[in-house]
Order: structure tokens, then sequence, then C-alpha cells
């Protein structure tokens, strides 16, 4: 008995070290985030004016919008050519070119993002001398994440649909729908939970992204990660911390009502599926 309690003690103890040492610089960041204070780790008292001076931070503030603009149109996409892509690596087994397309789909997942931040500046750049277009800004910035996003979104959809029974879309031909009406009205409701974790996965990908948008943001169009990131080489800003704060909050909100969302409707189908087999 003793020697069954030993490991099991040790065990619990490296593992709530290990989650003290990942979670621990979170909680700290978010106490001093209200220090009144503008030295870090000297605390001298509660105080809100960071979150006020924030407020009048217009570089913050245009940093972050321009963040959420990009990290919403990159999942939105990534999701869409993501799920496409896993739908083909799944469903049809053998086509020519079938091996280099796997492997451009996965590539992002392996390849340094400074080796692709580069070659798509250097793309890019060739693109504006020869068309005049496109400036470097948003549109660059969110091509580049959807290139690393929909990788991403590929496995994550790739690995429902292996486990998804073919046996419904079968059903539903053999009844008369069209495969682009099995795909809408079959495929893509069983794999909903799929495509709203994959949507999560890049939106917070896209919105804490450092490397790639350095290499293709232009004039004017910092974006957060960016901003704080300059800011924390001149010497550290409260603002920042205040900035960090609001968005834990605003991640583990967003975090919190997916996961009871997705919670619910898998017990809702699990009903439903119960249902169905009593009758």
């Amino acid at each position: 008995m003793k020697g069954t309690l030993i490991p099991r003690w040790f065990g619990r103890g490296w593992l709530s070290l290990g989650y003290l040492f990942l979670y621990l610089p979170i909680i700290v960041l978010v106490v001093f985030s209200f220090n009144s204070s503008r030295q870090d780790m000297v605390w001298s008292g509660f105080s809100t004016q960071w979150y006020g001076e924030l407020m009048n931070d217009a570089e913050i503030i245009s940093g972050f919008g321009l963040s959420l603009r990009i990290a919403f149109l990159t999942a939105c996409s990534s999701v869409v050519l993501g799920t496409f892509a896993a739908f083909v690596l799944n469903r049809y087994r053998r086509f020519a070119g079938r091996t280099l397309f796997s492997a451009m789909a996965s590539a992002p997942l392996v390849m340094p993002e400074v080796i692709i931040g580069l070659s798509l500046l250097l793309m890019l750049v060739s693109v504006q001398k020869m068309f005049g277009f496109p400036e470097r800004g948003l549109g660059t910035i969110w091509i580049g994440h959807t290139l690393l996003g929909m990788a991403y979104a590929t496995v994550v959809v790739q690995s429902r649909l292996q486990e998804m029974s073919k046996s419904l879309e079968e059903a539903a031909m053999d009844l008369g729908c069209r495969p682009h009406q099995v795909f809408f009205l079959v495929t893509l409701p069983n794999i909903k939970q799929a495509l709203a974790s994959a949507w999560l996965l890049t939106f917070t990908l896209s919105l804490d992204d450092v490397v790639l948008s350095a290499f293709l943001s232009g004039p004017g169009s910092s974006t957060m990660p960016l901003v704080i990131f300059s800011r924390a080489r001149l010497g550290l800003d409260p603002r920042v911390n205040a900035v960090a704060a609001i968005t834990i909050l605003v991640v583990t909100v967003a975090v919190v009502v997916s996961s009871i969302i997705m919670a619910r409707s898998q017990r809702a189908r699990i009903r439903q599926v119960s249902g169905a087999g009593k009758a």
C-alpha cells in the first residue's frame, strides 16, 4: 500500500510544479497590471490607472483592432481551406499528386516561421514590383497567417473525418442526395465541433503571431504583438500588462463559453442517437 502511495504523490507533485511553472508568470502579470508603480515586481499599491491610460493609447488600440480583424479573417479562411484539404485527403485516397498535396498541406507545421515569412516577403516584393500590388499591410499578413493556420485546421478536421463513419454519407447518397448535398447536409453538421476547434485554434495563432507579422507588415500596420514586442525592447510598460490581462480575460471567457456550447451539443447528439436506437 505504501509502495503505491509514494509514486502517486510524486507524480501529482511534479504535475503541480509543472502547472505552477506554466501559469505562475501569467498570474503575476495579471496581478501587477493593477500595480500603481511603473516598476515591475515592486508592489506599491492597487490601482487601475494603467487600464485608464490604455484607453487613451492610440497605438495599442489600433494594433489590437488590426489583430482582431486579421485573426477573424484568418480563422474563417483557414477553416474553409483546411476543411476542403482535409476532406480531399480523407475521402479521396488515390489521385494524381496526392502525396505532394499532402506534403504541401502539412509543410507549414514543420517549417520555421522565419523561413515562411522570408519566402512570402520575397514573393510579395516581386509581385509588387511587377503589378504594383499588394502593399504590405492587412492583406499580406492575412495571407501569411492563412498559410500557417490552414495547416493546423487541416490536421484538426482530418482527425475528425477519420473518426466519422462513412455509412451516414453512403446512406444519404442511397436516398438520392448528390455529393455536394451530402457534404453540406451530412458531413459538415457531423464535424461542426472540429470546425469550431479549428476556428478557435487558428484565431489564437493569428492573434499572437509575431514572426510572420514582422515580415509581412508595412508602415502603419503594426499588430498588437508587434507593438508589445517593440515596447518590451525599450523597457517594461505597465500598459502592456493591462493589455495582456484583458487578452487573457477575453480568451478565457471565449474558451469557457465554447467548451460549454460544445459539451451541450455533444450531449444533445448522444441523446438523439440513443433515442433513435431505442425507436
